[in-house]
């Protein structure tokens, strides 16, 4: 199954509604509750991390009975220093974002946390790819 959408720059009034879409088709499918929520916890992190800091994007999620894989692709600036945004705390959220309630420093960090494989392509100046797969099979549960 593929499932595809846009996500808009600074709307935070819906940030975290393709989450919450995606949540939904996850449990029709009888997904684990562990896995549901890492998958989402990564995926809200992704999006709000498009919604404050890019141009707009698209995420696309591709389910089958192995794994999920979601490719979260923005329009840019892309991420200076990819190494420094791991870290967690660190943010370069505006005092804006800040005093909605977002902008911890603390989302690469949870969707690392969360996926089995992460890819992550980017770089000043240039858009932000990431590719998170989650594996489904038995025994292969996350930590």
């Amino acid at each position: 199954m593929h499932v595809s959408y846009e996500v808009r720059a600074g709307d935070f009034s819906i940030a975290g509604k393709v989450s919450s879409t995606v949540k939904g088709i996850l449990k029709q499918l009888n997904l684990t509750p562990a896995h549901v929520k890492r998958i989402i916890v990564a995926l809200y992190e992704a999006e709000v991390n498009v919604v404050a800091h890019s141009f707009g994007g698209k995420i696309d999620c591709d389910i089958d009975s192995e794994q999920v894989v979601i490719t979260v692709s923005d329009t840019g600036p892309g991420i200076a220093d990819l190494e420094l945004a791991m870290t967690e705390g660190w943010s370069t959220a505006t005092a804006e974002v800040r005093e909605m309630g977002f902008g911890a420093g603390m989302g690469l960090s949870n969707i690392r946390k969360n996926t089995d494989i992460l890819k992550i392509d980017t770089g000043k100046g240039k858009p932000t790819i990431i590719s998170m797969t989650f594996r489904l099979a038995e025994g292969a549960e996350h930590a």
